[in-house]
């Protein structure tokens, strides 16, 4: 049987789509620790990028925070969450698994956020403040509307790379899509590693595709037309 033949058996079989280990549910425990990771390290790094880019200060901080998330390896984090749970009585498995996307998701969140919000055109601010407009009305009605694709670029980032990321908790005794990569390779079944890995591609592919359909949700018409080179000019200098 060729290997393409083996992988459509694998999806094909009725097995692989019921029970615990079946694809519905395998699905469903990686989307839930992935959500749970980007939602939380929103509400951490957001605000506190809001904060700082608004106040002009901590760009120092921002630099070292993006550094060294780009720095440490993502099988490293894992390796790292996995005592640190278990010295907070979490365990093996989910926490682990969340503790270390969590911190993979916090520094291109923060980055951008901050980013975002520090390079607001220093004219429009300017003249929001010549027409009387208070620090809070500054920033709730002109460095959050024209910072806002960039913001949600850092949180688009970051949750692509939470659920490509997430795979590694299978190592440390979690579910999710990696179960079918790390128990594959095990069994040195190569249509079951494969299948696994385009699962997590697709789910990837399908969050990426869901925050740009957010995006046209949320965001006003004038902030989208903001232009993806502005954006990426944006990303540069956050790095």
């Amino acid at each position: 049987m060729s290997f393409v033949a083996s992988v459509v058996h694998w999806f094909a079989d009725p097995a692989h789509w019921h029970g615990t280990d079946g694809i519905p549910h395998r699905m469903f425990e990686h989307v839930e620790l992935s959500a749970l990771a980007v939602v939380c390290a929103v509400l951490l790094a957001v605000p506190a990028g809001v904060y700082l880019g608004h106040v002009k200060r901590g760009g120092v901080l921002a630099v070292s925070v993006v550094n060294i998330g780009r720095a440490i390896p993502s099988f490293a984090i894992v390796a790292v969450a996995l005592p640190i749970a278990i010295r907070l009585g979490l365990g093996f498995g989910f926490w682990p698994t969340w503790l270390a996307v969590f911190a993979l998701a916090l520094p291109p969140m923060f980055t951008q956020t901050y980013t975002a919000i520090r390079n607001v055109d220093v004219e429009a601010v300017s003249a929001a403040r010549g027409m009387g407009l208070t620090g809070p009305e500054i920033l709730r009605e002109v460095e959050l509307p024209l910072g806002a694709p960039l913001i949600t670029a850092g949180i688009r980032i970051a949750a692509v790379q939470v659920v490509a990321t997430a795979p590694l908790g299978a190592l440390v005794g979690w579910g999710g899509l990696g179960r079918y990569i790390i128990d594959g390779l095990s069994q040195f079944d190569t249509a079951k590693v494969f299948a696994g890995a385009l699962l997590v591609a697709v789910l990837a592919v399908t969050t990426e595709l869901a925050f740009d359909g957010l995006e046209r949700i949320v965001l006003p018409k004038g902030v989208r037309r903001l232009s993806r080179a502005e954006i990426a000019t944006g990303m540069a200098k956050a790095g």
